[in-house]
Protein backbone atom coordinates (compact mmCIF):
# COMPACT_ATOMS: atom_id res chain seq x y z
CA UNK A 1 0.00 0.00 0.00
CA UNK A 2 1.28 3.49 -0.88
CA UNK A 3 2.43 5.67 2.02
CA UNK A 4 0.77 8.66 0.32
CA UNK A 5 -1.10 10.89 0.89
CA UNK A 6 0.71 11.68 4.13
CA UNK A 7 -0.55 14.31 6.57
CA UNK A 8 2.34 16.54 7.62
CA UNK A 9 0.38 18.91 9.87
CA UNK A 10 0.30 22.70 9.96
CA UNK A 11 2.96 24.93 8.43
CA UNK A 12 3.31 28.69 8.37
CA UNK A 13 4.22 30.94 5.47
CA UNK A 14 5.53 34.45 6.06
CA UNK A 15 5.47 37.00 3.27
CA UNK A 16 6.35 40.67 3.07
CA UNK A 17 3.44 42.95 2.25
CA UNK A 18 3.38 46.63 1.35
CA UNK A 19 1.23 49.25 3.02
CA UNK A 20 0.62 52.92 2.23
CA UNK A 21 1.77 55.01 -0.74
CA UNK A 22 4.64 57.33 -1.59
CA UNK A 23 6.49 58.71 1.41
CA UNK A 24 4.27 56.76 3.79
CA UNK A 25 4.87 53.45 2.06
CA UNK A 26 6.26 50.68 4.24
CA UNK A 27 6.43 46.93 4.63
CA UNK A 28 5.26 44.42 7.18
CA UNK A 29 5.31 40.66 7.46
CA UNK A 30 2.15 38.61 7.09
CA UNK A 31 2.04 35.06 8.41
CA UNK A 32 -0.58 32.55 7.26
CA UNK A 33 -1.15 28.97 8.36
CA UNK A 34 -1.61 25.98 6.09
CA UNK A 35 -2.62 22.35 6.39
CA UNK A 36 -0.19 20.22 4.42
CA UNK A 37 -0.35 16.76 2.89
CA UNK A 38 2.43 15.09 0.93
CA UNK A 39 0.94 13.50 -2.18
CA UNK A 40 4.10 11.86 -3.54
CA UNK A 41 7.88 12.27 -3.47
CA UNK A 42 7.80 15.69 -5.16
CA UNK A 43 4.23 16.96 -4.71
CA UNK A 44 2.72 18.65 -1.69
CA UNK A 45 -0.86 19.85 -1.16
CA UNK A 46 -1.41 23.02 0.88
CA UNK A 47 -4.78 24.25 2.14
CA UNK A 48 -5.33 27.41 4.22
CA UNK A 49 -6.68 27.26 7.76
CA UNK A 50 -9.82 29.28 8.50
CA UNK A 51 -10.51 31.34 11.62
CA UNK A 52 -11.39 28.13 13.52
CA UNK A 53 -7.99 26.59 12.66
CA UNK A 54 -9.35 23.88 10.34
CA UNK A 55 -8.32 23.40 6.69
CA UNK A 56 -10.90 25.03 4.45
CA UNK A 57 -11.13 26.28 0.89
CA UNK A 58 -8.97 25.83 -2.17
CA UNK A 59 -6.24 23.20 -2.15
CA UNK A 60 -3.09 23.90 -4.14
CA UNK A 61 -0.43 21.51 -5.31
CA UNK A 62 3.22 22.64 -5.15
CA UNK A 63 6.60 21.04 -5.69
CA UNK A 64 8.89 19.84 -2.93
CA UNK A 65 11.35 22.65 -3.66
CA UNK A 66 8.70 25.36 -3.42
CA UNK A 67 7.34 23.83 -0.22
CA UNK A 68 10.70 23.60 1.55
CA UNK A 69 11.67 27.15 0.58
CA UNK A 70 8.45 28.84 1.73
CA UNK A 71 6.85 26.87 4.59
CA UNK A 72 7.94 26.31 8.19
CA UNK A 73 6.57 23.58 10.48
CA UNK A 74 4.23 24.58 13.34
CA UNK A 75 3.84 21.37 15.40
CA UNK A 76 2.65 23.13 18.57
CA UNK A 77 0.03 25.15 16.69
CA UNK A 78 -1.15 21.94 14.99
CA UNK A 79 -1.47 19.97 18.24
CA UNK A 80 -3.02 22.75 20.31
CA UNK A 81 -5.38 24.28 17.75
CA UNK A 82 -5.98 22.29 14.59
CA UNK A 83 -6.18 18.74 15.95
CA UNK A 84 -8.89 19.57 18.56
CA UNK A 85 -10.84 21.64 16.02
CA UNK A 86 -10.77 18.84 13.43
CA UNK A 87 -11.87 16.31 16.05
CA UNK A 88 -14.79 18.54 17.06
CA UNK A 89 -15.77 19.00 13.41
CA UNK A 90 -15.63 15.26 12.70
CA UNK A 91 -17.63 14.48 15.85
CA UNK A 92 -20.45 16.78 14.74
CA UNK A 93 -20.48 15.32 11.24
CA UNK A 94 -20.57 11.80 12.67
CA UNK A 95 -23.49 12.75 14.91
CA UNK A 96 -25.32 14.17 11.90
CA UNK A 97 -24.71 11.03 9.85
CA UNK A 98 -26.02 8.83 12.65
CA UNK A 99 -29.14 10.94 13.11
CA UNK A 100 -29.77 10.95 9.35
CA UNK A 101 -29.39 7.18 9.18
CA UNK A 102 -31.97 6.90 11.98
CA UNK A 103 -34.38 9.15 10.06
CA UNK A 104 -34.13 11.97 12.60
CA UNK A 105 -33.85 14.85 10.14
CA UNK A 106 -34.11 17.66 12.71
CA UNK A 107 -31.26 16.32 14.83
CA UNK A 108 -29.20 15.62 11.72
CA UNK A 109 -29.74 19.18 10.50
CA UNK A 110 -28.65 20.64 13.86
CA UNK A 111 -25.48 18.55 13.93
CA UNK A 112 -24.50 19.38 10.35
CA UNK A 113 -25.15 23.09 10.90
CA UNK A 114 -22.92 23.04 13.99
CA UNK A 115 -20.20 21.48 11.84
CA UNK A 116 -20.67 24.21 9.24
CA UNK A 117 -20.16 26.84 11.92
CA UNK A 118 -16.60 25.49 12.17
CA UNK A 119 -16.10 25.13 8.41
CA UNK A 120 -18.82 26.53 6.15
CA UNK A 121 -17.20 24.91 3.09
CA UNK A 122 -16.87 21.41 4.58
CA UNK A 123 -17.94 18.91 1.94
CA UNK A 124 -19.23 16.18 4.27
CA UNK A 125 -21.33 18.60 6.32
CA UNK A 126 -22.73 20.32 3.23
CA UNK A 127 -23.61 16.98 1.64
CA UNK A 128 -25.26 15.89 4.85
CA UNK A 129 -27.35 19.01 5.31
CA UNK A 130 -28.11 19.01 1.57
CA UNK A 131 -29.63 15.54 1.87
CA UNK A 132 -31.63 16.69 4.91
CA UNK A 133 -32.99 19.72 3.03
CA UNK A 134 -33.86 17.59 0.02
CA UNK A 135 -35.71 15.07 2.19
CA UNK A 136 -37.57 17.94 3.90
CA UNK A 137 -38.46 19.50 0.56
CA UNK A 138 -36.70 22.76 1.42
CA UNK A 139 -35.65 23.34 -2.17
CA UNK A 140 -34.31 26.90 -1.86
CA UNK A 141 -31.88 25.73 0.82
CA UNK A 142 -30.81 22.76 -1.32
CA UNK A 143 -29.90 25.05 -4.21
CA UNK A 144 -27.67 27.15 -1.97
CA UNK A 145 -25.86 24.04 -0.72
CA UNK A 146 -25.44 22.71 -4.27
CA UNK A 147 -23.76 25.92 -5.35
CA UNK A 148 -21.19 25.42 -2.59
CA UNK A 149 -20.62 21.76 -3.44
CA UNK A 150 -20.42 22.12 -7.22
CA UNK A 151 -17.65 24.70 -6.91
CA UNK A 152 -15.34 22.40 -4.94
CA UNK A 153 -13.22 19.65 -6.45
CA UNK A 154 -13.17 17.98 -3.03
CA UNK A 155 -16.89 17.19 -3.42
CA UNK A 156 -16.14 14.52 -5.98
CA UNK A 157 -13.09 12.75 -4.61
CA UNK A 158 -13.41 8.99 -4.51
CA UNK A 159 -13.89 8.90 -0.73
CA UNK A 160 -17.11 10.89 -1.10
CA UNK A 161 -18.86 8.59 -3.61
CA UNK A 162 -21.37 7.17 -1.13
CA UNK A 163 -22.30 10.67 0.04
CA UNK A 164 -22.64 12.29 -3.36
CA UNK A 165 -24.67 9.35 -4.68
CA UNK A 166 -26.95 9.66 -1.65
CA UNK A 167 -27.47 13.38 -2.16
CA UNK A 168 -28.20 12.87 -5.85
CA UNK A 169 -30.80 10.22 -5.07
CA UNK A 170 -32.44 12.50 -2.50
CA UNK A 171 -32.71 15.25 -5.11
CA UNK A 172 -34.26 12.92 -7.67
CA UNK A 173 -36.76 11.43 -5.22
CA UNK A 174 -37.97 14.93 -4.35
CA UNK A 175 -38.49 15.74 -8.03
CA UNK A 176 -35.53 18.13 -8.20
CA UNK A 177 -34.47 16.60 -11.49
CA UNK A 178 -32.72 19.64 -12.94
CA UNK A 179 -30.59 19.93 -9.80
CA UNK A 180 -29.95 16.17 -9.69
CA UNK A 181 -28.89 16.17 -13.33
CA UNK A 182 -26.55 19.11 -12.82
CA UNK A 183 -25.06 17.32 -9.84
CA UNK A 184 -24.61 13.92 -11.52
CA UNK A 185 -23.18 15.37 -14.72
CA UNK A 186 -20.59 17.23 -12.66
CA UNK A 187 -19.75 14.04 -10.75
CA UNK A 188 -19.26 12.19 -14.04
CA UNK A 189 -16.63 14.72 -15.05
CA UNK A 190 -14.54 13.22 -12.25
CA UNK A 191 -15.73 9.59 -12.32
CA UNK A 192 -16.92 8.61 -15.80
CA UNK A 193 -16.12 4.96 -15.05
CA UNK A 194 -18.57 4.70 -12.15
CA UNK A 195 -21.49 2.51 -13.21
CA UNK A 196 -23.67 3.68 -10.33
CA UNK A 197 -23.31 7.30 -11.38
CA UNK A 198 -24.29 6.45 -14.94
CA UNK A 199 -27.23 4.39 -13.71
CA UNK A 200 -28.49 7.16 -11.43
CA UNK A 201 -28.04 9.71 -14.22
CA UNK A 202 -30.12 7.46 -16.49
CA UNK A 203 -32.90 7.45 -13.89
CA UNK A 204 -32.94 11.25 -13.85
CA UNK A 205 -33.17 11.35 -17.64
CA UNK A 206 -36.03 8.84 -17.43
CA UNK A 207 -37.90 11.12 -15.03
CA UNK A 208 -37.28 14.00 -17.42
CA UNK A 209 -38.75 12.00 -20.32
CA UNK A 210 -35.49 11.97 -22.30
CA UNK A 211 -35.26 8.45 -23.65
CA UNK A 212 -32.09 8.68 -25.75
CA UNK A 213 -29.98 10.11 -22.94
CA UNK A 214 -31.49 7.61 -20.50
CA UNK A 215 -30.52 4.65 -22.69
CA UNK A 216 -27.07 6.11 -23.35
CA UNK A 217 -26.26 6.20 -19.63
CA UNK A 218 -27.74 2.75 -18.99
CA UNK A 219 -25.50 1.37 -21.74
CA UNK A 220 -22.54 3.23 -20.25
CA UNK A 221 -23.22 1.58 -16.89
CA UNK A 222 -23.44 -1.85 -18.53
CA UNK A 223 -20.24 -1.25 -20.50
CA UNK A 224 -18.47 -0.73 -17.18
CA UNK A 225 -20.28 -3.57 -15.37
CA UNK A 226 -22.03 -6.03 -17.73
CA UNK A 227 -23.38 -7.93 -14.70
CA UNK A 228 -25.29 -4.95 -13.29
CA UNK A 229 -28.72 -6.56 -13.18
CA UNK A 230 -30.74 -3.44 -12.20
CA UNK A 231 -29.34 -1.70 -15.28
CA UNK A 232 -30.25 -4.68 -17.49
CA UNK A 233 -33.82 -4.68 -16.19
CA UNK A 234 -34.10 -0.92 -16.55
CA UNK A 235 -32.88 -1.07 -20.15
CA UNK A 236 -35.43 -3.74 -21.07
CA UNK A 237 -38.19 -1.70 -19.44
CA UNK A 238 -37.26 1.56 -21.18
CA UNK A 239 -36.91 -0.12 -24.58
CA UNK A 240 -40.30 -1.76 -24.17
CA UNK A 241 -42.33 0.89 -22.33
CA UNK A 242 -40.50 4.09 -23.20
CA UNK A 243 -40.25 7.04 -20.83
CA UNK A 244 -42.89 9.35 -19.31
CA UNK A 245 -44.15 12.11 -21.57
CA UNK A 246 -42.97 15.53 -20.35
Amino acid sequence: MSQYPQILGVFSRTQAAGVGHGATQGEYSQTTYWYVRRLDDDEYEVQPLNDHHVPSGLRNSITKGDFISAYAPEPRFYEQNTVPAIKSLQQKIRKGEEAYADGNLDEAEKAFLKALMIDELNVEANMGVGSVYADKGEFHKVKKVLNILLNQDATFVAEQRVRFNRLGMSLRKQGMNAEALRYYEKALEYHDKDENLHFNTARVYYDLGRKDECIRHINAALAINPNMEPARKFLRYVEKKGVPNK
